[in-house]
């Protein structure tokens, strides 16, 4: 059902500006003091907003609440300084997204739709001429962006997608088409919007361009048909929308050679930017599962001294581990100054290991913290669902470490050599940490697999990738028993993935599974 006016103005969850703050108050302000501020803040909001227990599970935040948030300019941190902001520094994104993230997923998910599915791609990009009232407008107005290119007959298969445009005799671009699933639905005012060119005989091009899209010009409005009442994640807004706009010619975004490769290199370094959005709640989850392990007593001693809850910290330690690793490394290789088009394996591996650590935490602080794990205020339940979207958009995981063996694959076959530790030893982002895993992955690999050992490898590789990640971060200085304590669990992670690589098997589903299948007939 499409959206009235009047509801559109009850689902107006924009945050309100604060006044214009002076250049000193964001801009020029040192790092650690610009975010010492930002969480303070953030904390004292989300302790208040939690005194009432209905806010869990209230749907958008309100215009008041993220007005006071957005009155520290978080979203400068991703704008260059030609354009008021902070310098567009990863490592001030990724500590932004990390501070967010400890204290609540859906607004860390928010700053990083903003930062790296518009700002960055359209700093990038963009038209230069538009670059200062747009950036302007987010600075002083708190105005947001996002991205769409999923539809709803073309998820994964995003290169098929079917929102289409042409360019009349004025050069504007005439866009029409559907999509859905777009974090900030009817609350962004910016958006890039995927599609593909038609020809005069209704052809569509096998490349696909970015428009960027203003909802306050009336030609560009993009109607909001539906709004999804998604499960999880209730803060941010989703839904159906309906496209038939017209936008100027600058509004397209200028690729480097291809659109294809502008898409991918934004993707890239989204995918590469998911650790800033894990690692404050990994954090939170490891501080509140020992604080909570220390104080529970069971028969005289604490819950934290039993080996299986050893066990299960140390999974949360380690989770945090990779993530500081993770992040480590793209606050050094995600500027928008470079190209990530190619960066397809590092890409895979941070968004589907990070994604798949913020599920297991959650899941581990849910266990750990027993019937207090189901309490509306608990951390780790509501986590359960927020974090499950992770494992989902940008790609399944699955999807992904399968991409992520086929592209090893055939850098093995390029170079010829078939064997996964001769092969690892020489590669780029594993020479490091390959010996670590000698004994398992002494294997010579098949050229053709099925999907589902494709899966396992692609995993596999991952973890290795991961070893290397942190080892880099050990030598940096980082707490060295974490660093051995999350190597010793890599390995033994590996060493599964490759016993079940090795006796994986390609049994199918049973047709007709409702024949002589219940149980009861057989007594």
């Amino acid at each position: 059902m499409e959206l009235t006016n009047q509801d559109s103005a009850t689902l107006d969850t924009r945050p309100q500006p604060t006044g214009n703050p002076s250049t000193q108050d964001y801009r020029d302000k040192p790092f650690n003091e610009f975010i010492t501020e930002f969480k303070a803040t953030i904390k004292t909001l989300f302790e208040e907003r939690s005194q009432d227990e209905s806010a869990f599970i209230q749907r958008d935040f309100s215009p008041e609440f993220l007005s006071k948030i957005m009155a520290h300019k978080p979203l400068s941190v991703a704008i260059p300084s030609a354009y008021g902001g902070r310098s567009a520094l990863p490592k001030e994104c990724m500590s932004l997204l990390q501070a967010a993230s400890y204290e609540s997923i859906p607004l860390t998910l928010i700053f990083g739709i903003n930062i790296a599915l518009f700002i960055e791609p359209f700093a990038k990009y963009g038209d230069d001429a538009l670059k200062p009232a747009v950036f302007d407008r987010f600075l002083k107005q708190n105005h947001m962006g996002g991205l769409m290119i999923t539809e709803p007959d073309y998820g994964s298969d995003a290169l098929n997608m079917k929102t289409a445009y042409t360019q009349n005799e004025q050069g504007q671009y005439n866009i029409k088409g559907t999509k859905h699933w777009q974090g900030l639905t009817g609350m962004a005012e910016y958006w890039l919007v995927a599609a593909r060119k038609q020809s005069s005989s209704g052809a569509l091009s096998r490349d696909v361009d970015l428009f960027m899209t203003d909802d306050t010009q009336a030609a560009q409005k993009i109607k909001v048909t539906e709004r999804y009442n998604n499960y999880g994640l209730y803060p941010i807004p989703y839904g159906k929308n309906a496209l038939d706009i017209i936008v100027p010619e600058s509004h397209r975004l200028i690729p480097e050679t291809t659109g294809i490769k502008l898409l991918m290199d934004t993707l890239h370094r989204s995918r590469l930017q998911f650790p800033g959005m894990a690692t404050g709640f990994i954090k939170r989850a490891l501080d509140e599962a020992t604080q909570h392990c220390n104080e529970r007593l069971i028969r005289g001693k604490s819950l934290g001294q039993f080996d299986q809850v050893q066990s299960d910290l140390v999974k949360l330690e380690r989770a945090y581990t990779l993530c500081s690793a993770m992040c480590y490394w793209s606050a050094e290789n995600t500027s928008i100054d470079q190209d990530l088009a190619l960066a397809g394996i590092m890409a895979n591996t941070f968004k589907a290991i990070v994604s798949d650590l913020m599920q297991e935490s959650a899941q581990t602080l849910t266990q750990l913290s027993g019937s207090k794990g189901y309490h509306i205020k608990s951390l780790g339940a509501r986590a359960i669902m927020d974090s499950r979207p992770f494992q989902i958009f940008e790609g399944p995981n699955d999807m992904l470490f399968t991409q992520l063996a086929e592209m090893m694959l055939k850098q093995m076959f390029k170079s010829k050599e078939m064997n996964l530790l001769a092969f690892l030893k020489t590669y780029e982002y594993s020479a490091a940490a390959a010996d670590h895993f000698a004994k398992d992955i002494n294997v010579t690999l098949e050229k053709a697999m099925p999907q589902r050992k494709l899966v396992l490898l692609g995993r596999a590789m991952a973890k290795i990738i991961m070893a290397d990640r942190v080892l880099d971060l050990g030598n940096a200085g980082f707490n060295p028993k974490m660093v051995d304590n999350c190597i010793i669990s890599l390995r033994q992670e590996v060493s599964n993935l490759l016993n079940s690589y090795q006796n994986q098997t390609n049994n199918a589903p049973t047709e007709h599974y409702d024949e002589d299948s219940a149980w009861l007939g057989l007594l």
